[in-house]
């Protein structure tokens, strides 16, 4: 039922959108969220969809290796996912700005959530994959929320 609800989600999209999440999940192999992650991972190198995220993905990655003083973890992250297959990484720019801004204000968001999907929203992404509900208030992108799926 959970591969087939992903497969589902993966084939009414051509762009998707990946939050922060994602990534971790992916990377520490999350008890809970890894088949899940490494579905959409493996769906990103087999071309079946094209993945998107924004650079402030980036920033929230390396925020705990850094603290942590970590910096195998962060030269992991970093190359990993800088040098992904079919994933693409958009920069925060002022029009991206201006429409986090708009949806912050609509949906009352946090900032970091309305970042990344104006940046979905600027590449033309219909999906979004996250873990957060507070993603199904916008109404202009579908929505993924792993812990719908997850046992």
């Amino acid at each position: 039922m959970v591969a087939s609800q992903t497969a589902a989600f993966i084939r009414r999209h051509r762009t998707v959108s990946l939050d922060t999440s994602v990534f971790i999940y992916f990377v520490e192999r999350h008890p809970s969220y890894y088949d899940l992650c490494d579905a959409v991972f493996r769906s990103i190198e087999e071309k079946r969809i094209e993945a998107v995220t924004s650079t402030l993905t980036l920033i929230e990655l390396l925020v705990q290796p850094y603290r942590m003083k970590k910096d195998d973890l962060v030269f992991k992250f970093y190359s990993m996912f800088s040098t992904y297959p079919n994933l693409r990484w958009i920069q925060l720019t002022l029009d991206i700005s201006d429409v986090a801004a708009r949806l912050r204000a609509e949906y009352r968001l946090k900032t970091p959530d309305a970042i990344q999907i104006a940046s979905a929203l600027s590449v033309g992404a219909t999906g979004l994959i996250c873990n957060d509900k507070a993603f199904r208030k916008v109404a202009n992108i579908d929505c993924l929320v792993l812990d719908d799926l997850a046992p």
